[in-house]
């Protein structure tokens, strides 16, 4: 048997008018709404005047803290208002909503998302990234994913800009990790349905990033920043649903091993996920040695801003060894899909994306 759970969403600069009837569904009386400090201030108040008047009680706003770790799930679990509520809103990015929806988990409570930024697909996700106190990886839990999803353009061109660039950069490597991880398998209908989709994901980033990131630089909600939220939530979002399952995990490989490894380097400056795996998937078509995608791609990241090399993310060839060392502990690496990942390939295809990069920041 197999079930496969999508979250349904909601999309608009009204979308939280929806919330009272979608509650309604649920039966629910009780909300909490749990996120970031910032993404509450932006998204609180809306929410708060969507229930008003409708007999829905908002038991409070909690601020998870900044990182998703266990620590922080524990306190989210222990919370009298988070434990009431019958439903919990995951506000925020996608540590925030990592956070709830592992927490809402373990008390096996329904969660809405409600992304204030597009830093990755977490707010659609059955899946979420836990870290260590330090800022390590630690382990991937798998809390349902959220029944719904509230996005509002208008929020997201009104949150810093360094999250939706980022989010490109994550959504970039959707495509070519789940080509590269199943294509060497024979595929069920799940699998090849989130394939399919798969193939999707890119394209909208190469045609509307550009014009979205100088959108929400200018905090201009348009049609662009409302297909990229889409591409980078629903999209990859749905993807991530179809090609991660009991018996089967496509979802991420090399890209991922690529960034998972990195938590583990001590270094200077802080990265965001999505910025390191954009460089992750330049690793990916070095390694799968396709040179045309990592042309294309690589040029793409450049006029974007995202990393091209190593030194942008503060790494360099010393570093390398350990960053291997942590790549294999990541699920992406055990997983050896389509195949066992070589070690010596590996560090080979880092060193190969970056050179190829340097060229290009000299070109």
């Amino acid at each position: 048997m197999r079930t496969v759970d999508m979250s349904d969403y909601t999309v608009g600069e009204d979308a939280f008018d929806a919330i009272p009837a979608t509650l309604e569904k649920f039966g629910a009386k009780k909300i909490v709404l749990a996120g970031g400090k910032r993404a509450l201030a932006a998204a609180a108040p809306g929410i708060k005047a969507a229930v008003e008047g409708t007999g829905i009680e908002v038991t409070d706003a909690i601020v998870y803290g900044t990182e998703c770790t266990q620590d922080n799930i524990d306190r989210l679990v222990a919370a009298p208002a988070f434990r009431e509520a019958d439903v919990a809103f995951a506000i925020g990015g996608g540590k925030a909503i990592d956070t709830v929806k592992t927490a809402a988990s373990e008390l096996g409570k329904i969660v809405f998302s409600v992304p204030t930024i597009c830093s990755n697909c977490s707010a659609a996700t059955a899946i979420a990234v836990v870290y260590n106190n330090d800022g390590s990886m630690s382990h991937y839990a798998y809390p349902p994913c959220p029944v719904h999803i509230f996005i509002n353009p208008r929020i997201i061109a009104e949150a810093p800009d360094e999250y939706f660039w980022a989010g490109i950069g994550d959504a970039l490597s959707k495509q070519p990790e789940v080509e590269y991880a199943t294509s060497k398998d024979e595929l069920d209908v799940t699998a090849e349905l989130g394939l399919s989709l798969a193939r999707t994901c890119s394209e909208p980033l190469f045609r509307w990033g550009e014009q979205g990131l100088d959108d929400v630089r200018a905090n201009r909600s348009s049609e662009a920043v409302e297909r990229i939220a889409l591409d980078i939530v629903i999209n990859t979002g749905y993807v991530s649903n179809l090609t991660n399952q009991p018996d089967f995990y496509y979802n991420s490989c090399i890209a991922h091993a690529f960034y998972n490894g990195s938590t583990g380097i001590v270094r200077e400056g802080h990265f965001l996920h999505g910025q390191v795996v954009s460089f992750g998937v330049l690793v990916l078509f070095a390694y799968a040695g396709d040179e045309d995608n990592l042309h294309r791609y690589a040029e793409f990241n450049k006029k974007l801003g995202l990393p091209v090399t190593l030194a942008e993310i503060n790494l360099d060839d010393a570093d390398l060894e350990d960053l291997r060392r942590y790549a294999e502990h990541s699920n992406e690496w055990k997983q050896q899909k389509p195949e066992p990942v070589d070690p010596d390939r590996f560090i080979a295809a880092i060193k190969a994306a970056d050179a190829f990069g340097r060229e290009l920041l000299e070109a």
